[in-house]
């Protein structure tokens, strides 16, 4: 079957019409379309699409383009956050692990449980080496250490999906006791947690659409918080466990004030029904 044959910016704009969205200024659009892929674009108006494949009465492209801006700054804001939990995690991984199985106690396949599949790991943990081969960190090590790299080295060059295995791959009480250590309740729901950080850590990453999302990892919440029904796969999910999550309670609140002047200051554009947000969010967050 053959693709769709490519359009022009102005094809583009025309299409858009037909299907019923405002176009005030053509101009405009077409300069936006050319920073912003028109598939990309399109995603958005997926809220406002009908059965005819056309789009709902009275939607334009400021507005369009207004949630389109608003999801990048949401994504900025998100990733902030996400920052300070990763490196959180990362510290107490590195730490724990270090003090009880030595810095190069990663290198052997005893100090992890059963599921271990050491020679895929070693293999990625080669991959990371050599993905920073140029940077300052792996040259010291290699000149002064022989290419041995301590557990709090190597687990800065971890992806967030690898933190995620490293964690799954640990002995039973190690994850029990880095929970602990942690807060979260219980290796499942840290298992969980882990997964949909990655997840949601990567579409913050490469610009992906949070916007009318439906996430294909749900976060586990503990049974003793109690949280008012919503949509399990929306962004708001994903939310409340970045705020149980958090180690830090100010790096929370900072972030909670600028979601909510984010939030107001696109309030006539967005609709939070959307992002999963019920009406009293702020008071949950």
């Amino acid at each position: 079957m053959d693709t769709k044959p490519a359009t022009s910016y102005e094809e583009q704009v025309a299409i858009l019409e037909r299907r019923g969205l405002i176009i005030d200024d053509e101009d405009s659009c077409i300069a936006f379309l050319k920073n912003a892929n028109y598939y990309r674009f399109t995603a958005y108006l997926l809220p406002f699409k009908t059965s005819d494949d056309r789009y709902a009465k009275g939607i334009s492209f400021h507005k369009v383009r207004r949630i389109y801006d608003f999801d990048a700054r949401l994504r900025n804001l998100l990733f902030r956050i996400i920052e300070v939990i990763e490196l959180y995690l990362r510290t107490q991984l590195a730490y724990y692990f270090a003090h009880h199985y030595t810095p190069l106690g990663y290198l052997d396949s005893v100090n992890f449980s059963s599921r271990h599949k050491s020679d895929v790991f070693l293999r990625h943990v080669e991959k990371c080496i050599e993905d920073n081969r140029n940077t300052p960190i792996v040259s010291h090590h290699n000149e002064k250490y022989g290419g041995r790299f301590p557990i709090w080295v190597i687990v800065e060059f971890f992806s967030m999906g690898m933190l995620s295995y490293f964690y799954a791959d640990l002995k039973s009480q190690d994850q029990k006791e880095i929970v602990r250590i942690c807060q979260y309740y219980s290796v499942p729901i840290m298992r969980s947690w882990l997964r949909c950080l990655t997840e949601l850590r990567n579409r913050c990453a490469h610009y992906s659409r949070l916007y009318y999302w439906n996430f294909i990892s749900i976060p586990s919440m503990p049974s003793q918080l109690s949280y008012p029904e919503h949509d399990q796969r929306s962004l708001f999910r994903q939310i409340l466990m970045l705020r149980n999550m958090c180690p830090s309670k100010s790096d929370w609140d900072l972030f909670k004030a600028d979601l909510i002047t984010l939030i107001d200051r696109y309030s006539n554009s967005i609709s939070l029904m959307h992002i999963g947000f019920p009406e009293n969010w702020i008071e949950i967050l």
